[in-house]
């Protein structure tokens, strides 16, 4: 062996299994590094430049409810594949790649909790789960948590998160569009408030179906909330769109959000709002 491949400086290799923590993550709109700590303390928004980071739906439960008051509903309905659909691989792998990754059965959360002691009922999307993709389980994961909130005389918030209905359901998917619409109503005869909270990105039949007819809409800072991409309109109307064109700004300024709140006051927002739509007595 030569000398000097024997005096060669190695990299130290990381062994198999070991526990090496993550303790930074990237900003993906400044790119600048913060801490996770800090980041979770700042509800994943970053301090630096103010963009709201993605959120899984335990994340999102975590910032909106009260700490150790949320009991899950969801999570017994179980998709299927109803007409064997494959593209470049089988439904049903896809759906085990992503409940693996995930840990939930489909991309819906749901459950009860209080937001600063308001008693709500709560149904979160999940974009880790086939981009939130709004199959048949999600649609009647929201249908029980809207039945189960007009049951209880809760409010009922969703939280959206979804690139639109499932292709791999085909009308299956499509249909959920007018199940949740019709499950809502249930709340309206009751006299229940139900607002929506729309955060990045919410698009396609989810925003055309049950994420638009809430009492309330509230949408996050930077959100792309529309039907189509922005791509695809402006090659088919062949027209450049406006700067900010389906923003949550751009749409605030238009009519079709009620606010755009920050992440890291939408608690203190949302028990104002539901204190106010309920009429409950707020203590001094």
């Amino acid at each position: 062996m030569a000398l000097d491949r024997f005096f060669r400086r190695r990299r130290p290799q990381q062994q198999p299994g070991a526990d090496v923590p993550d303790l930074w993550t990237q900003c993906p709109a400044c790119k600048e590094g913060v801490y996770n700590r800090d980041l979770e303390a700042g509800a994943y928004v970053c301090p630096k430049c103010g963009h709201h980071i993605r959120l899984d739906a335990a994340q999102r439960v975590q910032v909106l409810l009260d700490e150790g008051s949320f009991t899950q509903l969801s999570g017994r309905v179980q998709p299927t594949d109803a007409l064997n659909f494959q593209d470049t691989e089988a439904y049903t792998e896809r759906l085990r790649r992503a409940q693996k990754k995930t840990g939930r059965p489909d991309a819906i959360l749901t459950g009860t909790g209080t937001i600063l002691d308001v008693p709500v009922t709560l149904a979160v999307m999940d974009f880790a789960f086939s981009g939130g993709s709004m199959g048949s389980v999600v649609g009647e994961e929201i249908a029980r948590a809207a039945e189960h909130a007009a049951a209880t005389g809760t409010p009922l918030i969703i939280v959206t998160a979804s690139g639109g209905a499932r292709m791999q359901e085909s009308a299956l998917s499509l249909m959920q569009m007018a199940k949740t619409t019709v499950a809502l109503e249930g709340l309206t005869e009751r006299g229940l408030p139900y607002v929506s909270l729309l955060t990045d990105p919410t698009t396609g039949g989810v925003t055309a179906s049950f994420a638009t007819i809430a009492d309330v809409i509230v949408a996050e800072p930077g959100a792309l909330i529309g039907f189509a991409g922005p791509r695809v309109i402006q090659q088919t109307i062949r027209q450049n769109l406006p700067e900010g064109f389906q923003r949550a700004e751009f749409l605030l300024e238009h009519g079709m959000v009620d606010a755009v709140v920050d992440r890291r006051e939408q608690r203190a927002y949302l028990a104002s709002l539901l204190d106010l739509l309920t009429r409950r007595e707020v203590s001094a």
